[in-house]
């Protein structure tokens, strides 16, 4: 799965600090934390028409990530939605938008780790895009990689942190084996989840999916729950083990920015007979009702 480039997005205005900058002369200092050492957290939010679904969660989780790394000053919420709808006025955007919120704790006076030599921050990016579900809803096919992910008593996957090297190594052996995306597991040899999005898997018709210790919280993962929740959909929260990804009548990954994707193949082998997977069908159609119907409206016009 190789995103491609839409035409549409060519001359985007990417906000910087409450700037507006055509992309291709959008750029940070050199000393920001985010190109020093990795330093920022990040949300992915979808634009569904004029509404961000699931927007003061994500907002939520942001400020979560950002407490968890002691950033002296966060945004209020209403600092970034004032920051998105200047984004999206300027862009004419209401509908098929992925964005990507970036917050780093800003510029230092010279290069180094320590935090105390941050004197400018934070850093907030707004970048929104035209873009489609990333994935192909007909069905994905994956490798489990050999990359293990972090486990919390090392780095807490629930500081949404823009340092992706461990799941960049995963995506790269998915590349090579010519597959869209990789499984990551625990070192514990459990499924955490795959390079960019949570998993769940239908077994003997229950929806389950794994313990979130070595990936974050998803909120289209708790999304999905709830959505089990309200229609009496069975399902459970559990350790997976490798074999157990196998006896799977249907798997799907979920995430902001691919939604829910079937996933048809897992290293070589067919998940279920190959043929419809009605549970997910069922929870994708019900996913695609709130997203149709909720959200935090958003000012798109000049005059917001």
């Amino acid at each position: 799965m190789l995103q491609p480039f839409f035409e549409k997005n060519r001359d985007l205005l990417v906000n910087i600090n409450g700037e507006l900058v055509h992309r291709d002369q959008a750029g940070v200092s050199p000393f920001d934390s985010a190109v020093q050492n990795g330093d920022a957290v990040w949300e992915g939010l979808r634009l569904y028409n004029g509404r961000i679904f699931k927007l003061i969660e994500h907002l939520d989780r942001l400020r979560d990530s950002a407490k968890a790394l002691a950033y002296p000053e966060i945004p209020s919420h209403e600092a970034v939605i004032a920051e998105l709808n200047k984004t999206l006025a300027a862009n004419e955007m209401t509908d098929n938008v992925h964005i990507r919120l970036t917050l780093s704790r800003g510029v230092k006076y010279t290069s180094g780790m320590d935090p105390r030599i941050n004197t400018a921050g934070p850093t907030l990016i707004v970048l929104a895009e035209h873009k489609p579900p990333v994935y192909d809803k007909s069905g994905l096919r994956l490798i489990t990689s050999g990359i293990r992910r972090i486990p919390s008593d090392c780095l807490d996957q629930n500081i949404h942190s823009c340092n992706m090297l461990n799941s960049i190594l995963a995506k790269i052996q998915a590349n090579v084996a010519g597959v869209d995306d990789a499984i990551m597991l625990d070192l514990d040899g459990f499924v955490a989840e795959t390079n960019a999005t949570h998993l769940f898997f239908v077994i003997r018709g229950v929806v389950t999916t794994s313990h979130a210790h070595a990936c974050p919280e998803g909120i289209t993962r708790a999304t999905v729950l709830e959505l089990c929740r309200e229609h009496g959909i069975a399902h459970v929260v559990k350790n997976i083990s490798y074999s157990e990804i196998f006896r799977a009548d249907e798997i799907f990954c979920t995430g902001t920015m691919g939604e829910l994707a079937t996933v048809m193949e897992v290293d070589g082998r067919v998940i279920g007979d190959g043929g419809p997977r009605p549970m997910t069908t069922r929870l994708s159609g019900l996913y695609g009702e709130l997203t149709a119907s909720q959200g935090y409206p958003m000012v798109v016009d000049e005059a917001a």
